[in-house]
């Protein structure tokens, strides 16, 4: 007997015999009850570190005690192959993107198969395929259809020098981490996925998770964020809408004055020509650069805009603002400013000197504006209400929303945190989205017997790093399918956690040439069982 543990001799024998035995292919097998192994894929960054090596033990050793209960196991493994890193070495080291990925994959799956972990490899799926995204590209063309997905106009961050839209982590404090030129904020068209179709049922599955972790699904919740309320319609005193969403329409009364978000396009239209347009639209501007995270963490600040909107419930004139802490893409982009019974709303009207009215009293006591030291959000009955005094809040919450809509002023509205998925990334390592422009047809989805719409892999980084698709006419240049006219590609690619978000599913048939995934295959396999990675996903 040896006195030292020989690894890489040992080791490699027994692999070898796993691989030449297929000790870890598995096939569907109904007369055995199956278990579903399933870990994070990683990006193929260049080698394993010890997050990885951690997760794909903890997997390896699941996998292995529930084949010995004599489950059929399932734990494949692949690649989440495309994304920004590998355009930056590209740019950076002059190596093309798709080498330096595959390079990457070869790299690592060696790194594994050295440590023995139990996959079954037949089923490696790489994201970067063809054989992989045509399906992702297919996945896209049936939402389409289903009015699934739309385009519409949305922030994205620019770089005026690079002349090129920058992904979030490439904003450095502010500035292009390219050139440190001044990051704007550019309203440019973008592709969709309307998930917000799905709020309530994602909310309603949620019963159906037993076996989750309170925490995460506490998380889920919170990230839908299902509110229910009434829209209101303030007008400006120059007859401009200003509808607001509120949850607590009983404080309508409250109101003393109105914000709108910085990116609302009304903010330039009420400003213009007045002695407030300097500085309110480079606040704007200020404002604009950071991300919504960076306005959370800052102090509210604001600007009067010089307008002034009306109460539709008194008829009072209120000032309206432009403020950091409203944003665009919540709600409807404009606050109604409630400071006796809003916190944010009493910490910007203290800090700006604006009024509080106080219209929900609490139960044995009497509150005065002047001796509050913070807002009153709680249950209590209505005062300086007009015909709604007396009320407790709750039902003045019913009652009022009755009479906005009775008056035709609003109506009952349900509202979600969640907002619809942005998928358009204007990069080049990604999945194509499979859509033709024709000046006649307009927007036209490439038919599905001409997938995949294949990403060239022979391209020249310019050095702004804007993608090359834009000027490779051999690539956007095609014929419309509808009308047979000259029309052209989109350039723009997918988000990468499109390409994610249904491996699982492809692992079930990976090599399905036909379909997205054989049903009875699936049916088989899914759910997963375990799920090792992050709580996030």
């Amino acid at each position: 007997m040896q006195e030292r543990y020989n690894f890489s001799q040992i080791e490699r024998k027994w692999q070898a015999y796993w691989e030449e035995k297929g000790m870890y292919q598995v096939n569907e097998d109904p007369s055995k009850k199956k278990y579903y192994v399933l870990e994070m894929f990683p990006y193929p960054s260049g080698n394993l570190h010890m997050g990885h090596v951690r997760n794909y033990s903890i997997g390896d050793v699941i996998a292995r005690f529930k084949m010995m209960q004599g489950y059929n196991v399932l734990h494949p493994m692949g690649w989440d192959a495309f994304g920004l890193p590998a355009e930056n070495a590209a740019i950076q080291h002059g190596i093309a993107a798709s080498k330096w990925t595959r390079d990457n994959i070869a790299n690592m799956k060696r790194q594994l198969k050295s440590m023995g972990i139990s996959y079954d490899w037949r089923r490696e799926v790489t994201t970067c395929n063809p054989d992989y995204y045509k399906w992702t590209q297919w996945l896209f063309l049936q939402f389409y259809k289903r009015g699934l997905v739309f385009r519409k106009k949305a922030a994205v961050n620019w770089c005026p020098s690079c002349a090129t839209v920058l992904a979030n982590e490439q904003v450095v404090d502010g500035r292009c981490e390219r050139c440190d030129s001044a990051v704007d904020k550019k309203e440019l068209e973008q592709w969709f996925f309307k998930i917000t179709a799905y709020a309530d049922e994602l909310l309603r599955d949620l019963e159906k998770l037993p076996g989750w972790p309170e925490k995460v699904k506490t998380m889920q919740f919170n990230w839908i964020g299902r509110s229910e309320g009434a829209e209101i319609r303030f007008r400006t005193e120059a007859g401009h809408d200003l509808t607001v969403f509120t949850t607590r329409p009983d404080t309508v009364f409250g109101v003393t004055y109105m914000v709108l978000a910085p990116e609302h396009p009304l903010v330039a239209e009420l400003v213009r020509g007045t002695e407030y347009e300097g500085p309110v639209m480079e606040f704007v501007q200020r404002v604009r650069r950071l991300s919504s995270i960076e306005r959370a963490e800052q102090e509210k600040e604001g600007l009067f805009t010089g307008a002034y909107a009306i109460n539709p419930l008194n008829n009072e004139r209120v000032p309206i603002w432009v403020a950091n802490y409203v944003l665009m893409d919540y709600g409807t982009g404009i606050v109604m400013g409630v400071p006796a019974h809003d916190q944010r709303d009493f910490e910007f009207a203290r800090k700006y000197n604006l009024p509080i009215r106080i219209v929900v009293q609490p139960e044995g006591m009497e509150l005065k504006a002047e001796e509050m030291t913070e807002a009153f959000p709680a249950e209590g009955y209505l005062v300086n209400s007009g015909p709604f005094d007396g009320l407790d809040n709750q039902t003045a919450i019913k009652k009022i929303t009755e009479y906005v809509e009775q008056q035709g002023l609003g109506r009952f509205q349900v509202q979600y945190r969640l907002r619809d998925w942005l998928i358009s990334r204007q990069r080049y390592w990604g999945t194509p989205i499979p859509i033709i422009y024709c000046e006649h047809c307009g927007p036209v989805p490439v038919p599905e017997e001409d997938l995949p719409v294949t990403l060239p892999e022979d391209v020249q980084f310019k050095p702004t790093g804007e993608s090359p698709l834009n000027s490779m006419p051999e690539f956007t240049d095609c014929q419309c399918p509808q009308c047979g006219r000259k029309a052209v590609r989109e350039t723009e690619t997918m988000d990468t956690f499109v390409d994610s978000s249904w491996y699982f599913l492809r692992y079930c048939d990976a090599n399905n040439d036909r379909e997205v995934f054989d049903k009875e295959k699936v049916d088989y396999w899914m759910n997963v069982d375990q799920y090792i990675g992050g709580v996030e996903h």
